[in-house]
Parts: structure tokens; sequence; C-alpha cells
């Protein structure tokens, strides 16, 4: 502890140049938290996937469009215990920032297959027995104001009404929970009768998205998705069958691949930064040589006076990157609330312990060569240069 003071005032020796490195920094681990936080969000998805789900979708695409007919003919495939058809909705409530997921599904069985959805057993009761009912998550009822009885108003991005129309209405009959909070987010949708949306829409009649399967067994998954893919193999309408994880992150990617995006342009800030601060590091170390060959003087050894350089380092890139990601941390609250599917958005703690590798590994890279410099200082030659 008696060398805090003597690092403490070699790094603001300079003030404006600690303080404009130490910004530089902040920004650069505040960009880090905020860009892990995202990538972690959207593969949230692909960790809570079950192992005894699978996804059947057109061979080619996911906007490939599938016979209702194929429903029936995998919930014969042995092993397969049940099934239901999903499509992808598109709409909006009221305008389009307020844009969440949408599906019509088979509400019955698509429940029995998610247990973790939690809904109470009258509304599901109620849910069945409503043409045009609709369920949604608790956080986007939070979130607009939905209530059990509303008259929810959805505007069609892709799918229109017999008479033109884009403007769908739903009865709110249900609100669901999941079993584990920290699942919220990924299941912030609104769910509705399959059959009540293939009447109503103008065109696409008799078709569904895709199709969600539940297994006995997770260990015959592999079996299943042959049996599946060969009963429409060369057929007009082949199939692509893959677990739901396998899914979930191929439909991450149809957005882009994140952690690619965000390695790139983290990568691209800490290069940058290597210069910056490794140029400010060498800058006080060449301003402090007739001090550091005093210390020596008065009995610091060279390994000393390394550690002393390399501590200055460490104290302005630790301190900087921590201050970065509590600014992440108090901002991400308010950005998952103003971003739909988002509400989940967090820094999480193997982020929080990457960041701090990487300052300490910055701060090695930036502070090593001119500690080495100062560790290998000869006292008579720096006094006598200065």
């Amino acid at each position: 502890m008696k060398y805090l003071p003597l690092i403490w005032a070699a790094l603001w020796r300079r003030k404006p140049r600690t303080i404009f490195t130490m910004l530089s920094i902040v920004v650069a681990f505040l960009l880090y938290a905020l860009l892990s936080a995202v990538n972690a969000a959207f593969n949230a998805g692909v960790e809570i996937a079950g192992a005894d789900r699978l996804i059947t979708t057109g061979r080619y695409s996911l906007t490939q469009v599938l016979p209702f007919g194929h429903l029936q003919q995998v919930r014969s495939v042995p092993g397969v215990t049940s099934v239901a058809g999903q499509s992808w909705f598109g709409g909006y409530y009221q305008k389009e920032s307020n844009f969440f997921p949408q599906f019509p599904t088979q509400i019955e069985p698509y429940l029995e297959m998610y247990p973790e959805i939690v809904l109470p057993e009258e509304q599901k009761q109620a849910m069945l027995n409503t043409r045009t009912g609709a369920i949604v998550a608790k956080t986007l009822a939070d979130r607009y104001g939905f209530k059990v009885g509303d008259r929810v108003p959805i505007i069609a991005g892709i799918w229109p009404l017999a008479d033109g129309s884009n403007n769908w209405e739903f009865d709110l009959v249900g609100i669901f929970d999941t079993k584990n909070p920290k699942e919220r987010s990924m299941y912030e949708m609104l769910l509705f009768h399959h059959e009540y949306f293939d009447e109503a829409r103008q065109f696409g009649k008799g078709t569904i998205g895709w199709i969600v399967i539940k297994t006995e067994d997770p260990d015959r998954n592999e079996e299943i998705v042959e049996a599946v893919d060969d009963l429409f193999a060369n057929s007009p309408n082949e199939t692509r069958t893959e677990t739901e994880r396998a899914f979930n992150q191929s439909f991450v990617k149809q957005m882009g691949d994140i952690g690619l995006i965000m390695s790139s342009i983290i990568g691209a800030v800490f290069f940058t930064l290597l210069f910056l601060t490794g140029n400010t590091m060498m800058q006080s170390v060449r301003e402090r040589i007739p001090e550091l060959a005093v210390l020596k003087t008065l009995g610091y050894s060279d390994v000393g006076v390394l550690a002393l350089v390399l501590a200055e380092s460490l104290a302005l890139c630790v301190l900087a990157a921590l201050v970065g990601i509590g600014l992440a941390g108090l901002l991400l609250p308010g950005i998952a609330a103003k971003l739909p599917g988002f509400s989940g958005l967090a820094l999480k703690p193997e982020a929080f312990a990457g960041a701090l590798g990487i300052a300490v590994l910055l701060a090695l890279i930036v502070g090593l060569p001119p500690a080495l410099r100062a560790m290998r200082l000869k006292i008579v030659d720096a006094l006598a240069a200065h």
C-alpha cells in the first residue's frame, strides 16, 4: 500500500493527457459491454432451446411455406409425441416502433411442448374456446398496458385480411409468464389460433411457416430428423428438420452474425487503443527518467521500478475499464426498455470478467515496453542526459 501514493502521483503527472486517455478507454469498454449484452440477448434463445424439440422448415429457406397436411404426416413418425404448426405474422401494435413477434399456432399442443410458459388454467380454457382469442407475454402486457378482456389491434406487415384490410383485432383472453423470470425476454410474443388466421387471411391458405416437434427421447432426435425429412424427399415441398437450438442459431444469423460484427468492431477499437495508450505510457516514462534515476539512487531495485511502471499502466487501464463497464450497467436498463424483445438485456458475469481480462492484457502490452526501459535505466546516464 505504501507505493500507492507514488503510483497515483505518477498517473496524474499530466492531468489532461491522463484524462483524455482514460476517456478513450472508458468509451472502448462501454462499447464492449453494450455489444456483449446485445450479443448475449441475441443468443439467449439458443441457450434455452429444448433438447426434446425439433423444428421442420422448408428445405431451402425459412420463408418457404409448408402445406398444412405435413403436420399429420409428421405426427405419425415413431418417436414424435406432439406437433404444432407455426407462422411468422410480422405485425405491430399501433405504430411500427411497437413491434413484437406474433405467431399463429395450434395453442393446445404448443403450450404442452413449452412447459416453461405458465398460463392460468382458466385463461387457457378461455383461449381454447375463443376463436379470435390471443395470449400475450406478461412483459408485453406491462409495457403496453394490455389487460385480459382488451381488444388488441395488430397491423399486419405480411398478411392482409380477406377484405384487403391490414387491421387485425384479437380478444386478449390470457397473459402468460415463464417459470424462470430470467427467460421472460425470450418469450415476448403474442400467440393466436392458426385456424382463425388461416380462415381470415387473404392468401396462403392451407400453409404454415414451420412445424414444432416434441420427441419422446432426445437420444432419438437424429433418427427422427431423418425419418421426417425422408417423408417429403423428392416432393414439391421438401423439408429440413433440425434441433430447436440449431434452428434458433440459423434464425439469429439471418439478421447477421452478431458475434462476428461485435468482434470486428471491438477489435478495431482496441487496436487503435493500443497505439493511443502505448504512446501515453511511453511519454510518461520518458518525462520521468530523472525521477526514476533518483528512485534507483534511493535504493529501488530494477524490478521495483519495473513493477511501479506496470502498476501505473494497470491503474490507468483497469480504472477506466471499470468506469466504462459501470456506465454500461447504468445505460442497459434504459436501452432494454426501448427495445422490444430485449427486456433481459444485461451485462453477464462472463462479459464482466472478459472486460477485466482485456483491461489487464491491454495494460501489460502497453506498459511492458516502457517498464523494461525504466528497469534497464542506468543512473549515471539518466542524470547526465537531463
